[in-house]
């Protein structure tokens, strides 16, 4: 097979798993940069490629492009995908093996940060979204794709529909929110299908990069480092809520996670779990000088 045979039958077999385009465009990613080493630079046909000419691919990637080792990780996962399904060949994860890599806290601002964040948006879509991300710990993806039917003003909840997981599932409503968000649709042109549609094509929703480029002019506003991403607002909402509650399980479906594992992670970010107990130290009679 040619090179662009290869991609299709690539991008065909991965379509098949339901995957969204945003996943799709990542998976092809360092797929489209493997054929090219063996095209280019090995002059072989992938069905011939040995476990050694494959390494040397992963060493070439990290060496020009500085990748990480989770990111590494990612990109021995679509070689994986395409030995099993394209190539039909078995997969030896003895000749190359996932990477370890440090696991980071992620950044969670705090209550007055996400005040200040908020304040300083000048788009009123944008302040809308970031709005909705916080106050019901969405994703940026499901905000863009949220409809106006989606949000249920009798239950004061919101419809997602086929999150990350491929499952629907119910967000809450904030009252506070809600008003926000009616203020936003009689000013921004009162959508009827996308509640957050593009400016020149409301058929299609709001797209994720431009939500990241105005969260970036507040930040600037602010005179902050770029730390706020979408998803910092998520955890933002995450941590805060078990702080206010301590309740796991419920925050487990607020935020449309299938295991409890995934949600265990916001009582290590949350001020509150360290406040709450005292240290061992604290009860020794020692002598302080």
């Amino acid at each position: 097979m040619s090179r662009k045979e290869y991609i299709d039958t690539y991008l065909t077999m991965i379509s098949l798993r339901g995957l969204t385009d945003h996943t799709l465009k990542s998976y092809k990613t360092y797929i489209s940069a493997y054929l090219d080493f063996v095209f280019d630079l090995l002059k072989k046909d992938p069905a011939d490629v040995t476990w050694d000419e494959m390494r040397l691919f992963i060493k070439h990637l990290q060496e020009t492009r500085h990748l990480s080792d989770r990111t590494i990780n990612a990109a021995i996962s679509q070689l994986r995908f395409f030995t099993l399904y394209i190539l039909h060949k078995s997969w030896d994860q003895t000749q190359l093996p996932m990477r370890k890599f440090d696991q980071y806290m992620p950044f969670v601002p705090s209550r007055q940060e996400v005040t200040s964040f908020i304040n300083a948006i000048d788009d009123p879509k944008t302040r809308a979204m970031v709005i909705l991300m916080y106050s019901a710990g969405l994703r940026v993806s499901e905000v863009c794709n949220i409809k106006c039917e989606d949000i249920d003003r009798s239950n004061m909840r919101i419809h997602i529909v086929h999150s990350k997981n491929r499952s629907d599932r119910y967000a809450m409503l904030s009252p506070i929110a809600l008003a926000e968000l009616e203020k936003y649709w009689r000013r921004c042109g009162r959508p009827r299908n996308y509640l957050f549609p593009r400016k020149h094509d409301p058929d299609k929703p709001n797209r994720p990069q431009i939500v990241e480029w105005h969260m970036r002019k507040a930040e600037d506003k602010l005179g902050w480092e770029h730390r706020f991403t979408c998803h910092s607002l998520r955890h933002a909402f995450a941590t805060h809520f078990y702080e206010d509650t301590h309740d796991l399980l419920t925050l487990k479906h607020l935020l449309g996670h299938r295991s409890l594992n995934s949600t265990t992670i916001y009582v290590t970010l949350s001020d509150a779990t360290l406040r709450k107990y005292v240290s061992p130290f604290d009860s020794l009679k020692v002598n302080h000088g």
